[in-house]
């Protein structure tokens, strides 16, 4: 995936053992666990039970050719390319796959790293000889959110109080110009499993290269780059149920400005005649 250019935790605490602070310290965390179980049974009332991307020839720096490679196995498994539109030359469409891990700053979140993000698809050329692409697959898995609901060390210890964050794919992509959209769902015992920043307008994102992509390997294909978006704007959490005033006001969300994703990712592709898909 090639991106156009235009221009990136909390420590945790030791448990105390002298007795007055840790009689203070457990009779906080007796008031909020009380409160948030009272917001729990409120809950329970609510609740539910980037193809020819480019190819980066004149701005990637060519690597060495006896260089080895090891490639993630994310980067080896191609099960997710899509079937490839009629009519077309399999030879002149590629399937791309790209691992991500992106750092994430939203509102008034902030997670130093996202669990590894995967995003398939396939690009190349129609009969007419116009680009196109076909969306393939994504997959993530949850990261913690530093803080919890509370946004304090508390959250990080009780597990009523965590908070996880998990993008989703947004329903929107253009791999030529960097940009795809992204929802993102929030976890919790105190959440109904809806609550999600994003539900009905996903946040966008348009991607502007930090610096040139590197060819890690020719054979296979690796290219390694680094891409960032700080101007996209983050809408209010919807379906979070009975807490939805309280999480926004503790997200900082809706936020049109200060949030930053730096993506920092690797891909690899293979031509549609080196592969079983079709």
């Amino acid at each position: 995936m090639e991106i156009t250019p235009q221009s990136p935790s909390p420590a945790r605490r030791a448990a105390r053992t002298g007795t007055a602070r840790t009689r203070t310290a457990r009779t906080r965390v007796a008031r909020t666990l009380a409160g948030a179980a009272a917001l729990a049974g409120l809950v329970a009332a609510y609740a539910p039970s980037i193809a020819h991307a480019e190819t980066p020839t004149p701005t990637a720096q060519t690597p060495t050719p006896t260089a080895s490679v090891t490639m993630p196995p994310a980067l080896t498994d191609f099960s997710d390319c899509p079937a490839l539109p009629a009519g077309v030359d399999p030879a002149a469409w590629r399937c791309e796959i790209h691992l991500a891990t992106p750092q994430l700053r939203i509102g008034a979140i902030s997670v130093p790293a996202l669990a590894p993000i995967t995003m398939t698809h396939a690009e190349g050329l129609l009969p007419d000889g116009t680009r196109a692409q076909v969306w393939g697959a994504m997959h993530s898995a949850p990261t913690t959110v530093p803080g919890g609901l509370l946004g304090a060390p508390a959250g990080d210890h009780a597990p009523l109080l965590g908070l996880t964050v998990q993008p989703e794919y947004g329903d929107r992509s253009d791999f030529y110009t960097g940009q795809f959209s992204l929802r993102f769902r929030l976890r919790s015992p105190l959440l109904p499993q809806g609550c999600t920043i994003g539900a009905s307008a996903p946040v966008d994102f348009r991607l502007k290269r930090s610096g040139p992509s590197e060819w890690v390997s020719r054979t296979p294909p690796l290219v390694r780059f680094s891409a960032y978006d700080d101007a996209f704007t983050a809408p209010a959490a919807e379906g979070c149920g009975p807490l939805a005033g309280l999480l926004n006001q503790r997200l900082g969300l809706p936020a049109s400005s200060g949030n930053l994703m730096t993506y920092d990712a690797s891909y690899t592709f293979k031509t549609y005649d080196q592969l079983s898909v079709r």
